[in-house]
């Protein structure tokens, strides 16, 4: 087994590429299922969306029961509840694969993972045998309740009530929820709720508990086809029995579930980015203005390689989590962890990478859907046209599973924390680069081997990271965590620069094995990291001229030039290669 990296430890050790987990590890089983998937959307959802979005009696609980019937429901839950038993990885390819079908993607996603997996993890083996059989093929719609009207990221600050009856059998919930998915036909609802006001608890509420009531459906933005509704609790009854976990001990259950569902939602993102950059490359292709068609045009190839570029890094971040979540949670079972605490630990050890992942794949498929509607011109405005729904429906992205700047301060937040607590030496490479900012810089490398240059820009990234936060830590304190702009320009340097490092492994993976789509990758990944560079650059400066000054600051802006120079590199040239690939191939084909 290969040695797995600690969560964060990415950025103070390299890498090996042979270790790297990359898409083009896919076996046999793992490909077929990514087709099912595709297959599945393709014959089930994409001929009703209209139906969907129209909310039509039935549909949506119809479609879950069609893919509880395929396995797609529980793909990763234990074979005695019901489950196909299988590995994170492939649980990780369902996401993406569905990821694709609009408001159905919303829906399986809720019910797979906020819907079911608390139970599945904290549940007793009663709850277990009783609700999760049910969830696993469908027959029992999931969906979560935790956020309130006036608590979303402060989560919580939650003012449900829970107050024990006085026969002992029953907790009265008082109180409501909203932006409820599946609410408003789910059977299972994970709730969560204050006893005696103060012990932030989890309950398992099933639809039709005397007290228990739901709202209208919300008229949204995107995802129109996705139920979303409020939910009342006037002192509703809940069993005793239907505590989840341990008294007090909510917020254990909320947050290790939002880690892997970060990482899941960086999956579908993914997908619904693969679908809307295909619908664009056909269009491009059919679509003729001045006598030839759109894709032709310099100006369309930049947008096109673009979305490509960054959802095949976005891929290459992905899958490279996947493995290394995979691979804790096999070494937590070895050691005798039961299989929830072994996968919840898992996630937990790689918390910041989740978060890093959740934000750079929204962000990716809110570019992808945004350009996508700029190719297709005022087409794209168009109800008639998918790309305006693929559109509509990406916004709440980076809004749900912790808004993205949520995610950008526990990105660093996370990685400090791990730093007090010993698990992570970042206090011994910092001080390295202060020593290194004293000496003569290395103007060059006499050393020719493939990728020797990538690796480098990588290193000096990652000094550039240690740089900006060992000076924010050291002259801001404790006043640091009130300087949210300055964590979310490190929490940037960071993303980008594991996003980076995950695409040059891939490729050197690539390379080695004489993959075919080697050098069209490589040009994926030199342009991204060109680009990259100036990214980091512009986010280190601000954090910096926000707290040095003086000669310190000087001496700082010249570290950061030198961390995030890069040579020239004709990145048009590289796009217009991209480009050709896909528009060959009539779709996104990496």
């Amino acid at each position: 087994m290969s040695k797995n990296l600690s969560g964060g430890e990415w950025l103070i050790k390299d890498s090996n590429y042979l270790e790297t987990f990359t898409p083009e590890d896919f076996n046999e089983e793992q490909q077929m299922v990514m087709d099912m998937c595709q297959q599945f959307l393709d014959t089930e959802i994409y001929p009703v969306v209209e139906q969907i979005d129209k909310q039509e009696e039935g549909l949506m609980q119809s479609l879950m029961v069609k893919a509880g019937e395929q396995g797609l429901l529980s793909t990763a839950f234990p074979e005695q509840y019901g489950g196909l038993g299988k590995d994170f990885i492939t649980a990780t390819i369902v996401n993406e694969g569905l990821g694709g079908g609009h408001s159905f993607s919303v829906a399986i996603a809720a019910h797979t993972g906020i819907g079911s997996l608390p139970i599945l993890y904290f549940g007793t083996e009663e709850q277990k045998l009783k609700y999760i059989p049910k969830l696993a093929n469908g027959e029992f719609k999931g969906a979560y309740g935790l956020t309130e009207p006036n608590s979303g990221s402060d989560a919580l600050s939650a003012k449900t009530t829970a107050v024990l009856s006085e026969d002992g059998k029953h907790y009265l919930l008082n109180g409501q929820k909203c932006w409820i998915t599946n609410g408003g036909f789910a059977d299972v609802y994970t709730v969560f709720a204050k006893i005696d006001g103060t012990q932030f608890t989890a309950f398992i509420v099933e639809r039709g508990f005397e007290g228990f009531t739901q709202g209208p459906e919300e008229h949204k933005m995107g995802i129109k086809g996705s139920s979303t509704v409020q939910l009342y609790f006037q002192d509703c009854k809940v069993p005793v029995e239907n505590v989840l976990g341990e008294i007090g001990k909510g917020h254990i259950i909320a947050f290790n579930i939002l880690n892997i569902g970060r990482l899941k939602l960086c999956a579908a993102t993914l997908g619904g980015a693969k679908r809307a950059t295909t619908t664009t490359v056909k269009y491009a292709n059919t679509r003729e203005q001045f006598k030839m068609p759109i894709a032709k045009f310099g100006a369309v190839k930049h947008k096109l390689a673009e979305m490509a570029i960054r959802m095949w890094v976005s891929e290459s971040a992905l899958y490279r989590t996947s493995k290394w979540i995979d691979t804790k949670e096999h070494e937590l079972l070895e050691s005798g962890e039961t299989f929830a605490h072994a996968l919840l630990g898992a996630a937990e050890e790689f918390a910041i990478e989740c978060a890093m992942l959740k934000v750079f794949g929204s962000e990716v498929l809110d570019y992808v859907v945004d350009e996508g509607v700029q190719v297709h011109g005022g087409n794209g405005f168009s109800d008639e046209y998918l790309i305006s729904k693929a559109y509509r429906d990406s916004r709440i992205n980076r809004i749900y599973e912790g808004t993205n700047e949520i995610n950008r301060l526990l990105t660093v937040d996370m990685m400090l924390k791990r730093a007090m607590k010993g698990k992570l030496d970042l206090m011994t490479p910092a001080m390295n680069v202060q020593k290194e900012l004293m000496s003569i810089p290395d103007f060059g490398s006499d050393d020719e081997t493939p990728f020797a240059k990538e690796i480098k820009y990588i290193n000096n990234f990652k000094k550039a990271i240690l740089m900006v936060a060992g000076a924010a830590v050291q002259k801001l304190m404790m006043q640091l965590e009130k300087e949210q702009e300055v964590l979310m320009n490190i929490a940037d340097m960071a993303i980008e620069t594991f996003h980076c490092e995950s695409a040059l492994l891939r490729v050197m993976k690539m390379t080695g094995s004489n993959n075919e789509k080697a050098a069209i990758c490589e040009d994926i990944m030199k342009t991204y990291i060109y680009d990259a560079a100036d990214r980091i650059n512009k986010a280190g400066k601000d954090a910096l001229n926000s707290f040095a000054e003086g000669d310190e600051l000087r001496m700082m802006h010249i570290g950061l030039k030198r961390f995030t120079k890069v040579e020239p590199f004709n990145t048009k040239e590289s796009r217009r290669r991209i480009a050709a690939k896909m528009i060959e191939a009539d779709a996104y084909c990496f």
